[in-house]
């Protein structure tokens, strides 16, 4: 073996691996990308929520006023939330149906405003707890629906403290809608309010038994005015009854909401109701995830919220009574005038509070009796 050839063959192997490396692309370090902006957070959808309404939203009184509070989380809430409804849903087994259909619709948030759902919401609820459900004027709750109610009997008392004061004839006229203690408790405060002004005071009552029916209404404002009543207060969803007083030359009240259009020559005042306040801090404990229900979740709003008030009071009434009115509003609203405190008497003479007894919440609730000063019969009773 030749000992230079090898060691040749060594230093040309050497040098042609060295000339390839001169000659080769040079290798780049790695580049590290930056890590990429995070995506923009999804935009959240908003919260559905749906009312179920007993009348047509044009009713002027009732519905009409829910129906102001739901234009009002409107324009508290913008696009966080949205909202419908669906109106003239009678309180019958057909109510379940249009429950069920909300909540298949993605609705999370359900008002039902009237009396008589509170057994159609009650059967729904179980197989849709991720919804909320809201009744009004119901006393029966459940794990995921609460009740709430407005003091209607606040602005029944001052319109009575006006009536009282206006009447000639000592008689007052009231057309009642369904008798159950809400709108009993109704016709004894207007007849409270009106006895501070006349103690002698007589108040009939003619039940229509619906909540909205303008030609039963007007036929019940006319049976009372035809049996003496000067003034006239509803419990019912229309303007029928204040339009009956405009025809025939007497005096009456807008209910729930502000009716002076329908009969200003009439008209002494509306008591109406504010559902905005009670209906804004409701949406937003759902948006801020603090809505909660359950046994005893009720929830029980008036003069003192904002809920209740009396409005457009008419230039016919006396300074002094519209005085005297707007000191019992501050009195309601700080909490130191009381409407039902005793002594007081149901129309047979009993006592039902002592004197200086005052009503609470669960005496008030419960109320199927008249007071002393309503006459005629309660339905039901023996």
């Amino acid at each position: 073996m030749n000992p230079f050839k090898s060691q040749g063959q060594l230093v040309l192997a050497l040098s042609v691996a060295a000339a390839l490396v001169a000659c080769g692309k040079k290798e780049e370090p790695a580049t590290v990308q930056a890590p990429s902006a995070p995506a923009a957070a999804a935009k959240a959808e908003p919260l559905k929520i749906a009312f179920a309404y007993v009348g047509p939203v044009g009713d002027g009184g009732w519905t009409f006023a829910h129906d102001n509070a739901r234009k009002a989380l409107e324009k508290e809430f913008g696009d966080k939330i949205s909202t419908s409804f669906v109106e003239k849903v009678p309180e019958a087994a057909d109510a379940e149906r249009v429950f069920r259909d909300m909540v298949g619709q993605g609705n999370k948030l359900i008002f039902g405003t009237t009396f008589g759902y509170m057994e159609p919401m009650l059967k729904v609820t179980p197989d849709a707890k991720d919804v909320k459900f809201e009744h009004a004027t119901g006393y029966k709750q459940a794990e995921n629906l609460r009740s709430y109610d407005s003091r209607t009997y606040e602005g029944a008392y001052l319109a009575g403290v006006i009536a009282g004061k206006m009447s000639k004839t000592g008689t007052l006229g009231v057309v009642g809608s369904i008798p159950i203690p809400e709108v009993i408790r109704n016709i004894n405060s207007f007849t409270l309010g009106a006895q501070t002004g006349n103690p002698k005071i007589k108040v009939k009552v003619v039940w229509v038994n619906k909540w909205f029916d303008p030609p039963q209404e007007t036929e019940a404002a006319q049976t009372l005015i035809n049996g003496g009543a000067d003034v006239l207060m509803q419990n019912t969803d229309s303007s029928a009854v204040l339009q009956t007083a405009e025809k025939n030359g007497k005096y009456a009240f807008g209910w729930d909401s502000d009716m002076t259009a329908y009969g200003p020559k009439a008209h002494l005042g509306s008591a109406v109701i504010n559902w905005a306040p009670y209906y804004i801090a409701t949406v937003r404990e759902a948006l801020d995830g603090k809505w909660t229900a359950g046994p005893g979740k009720h929830s029980w709003w008036g003069v003192k919220e904002g809920a209740i008030d009396l409005v457009s009071i008419a230039d016919a009434v006396p300074a002094e009574v519209k005085a005297e009115v707007e000191k019992i509003k501050a009195g309601l609203k700080e909490g130191s005038y009381t409407i039902w405190k005793g002594p007081l008497l149901a129309q047979d003479g009993k006592e039902v509070l002592k004197k200086d007894e005052v009503a609470d919440d669960k005496f008030l609730s419960g109320i199927n009796f008249y007071l002393k000063g309503v006459e005629g019969k309660l339905p039901g009773s023996k």
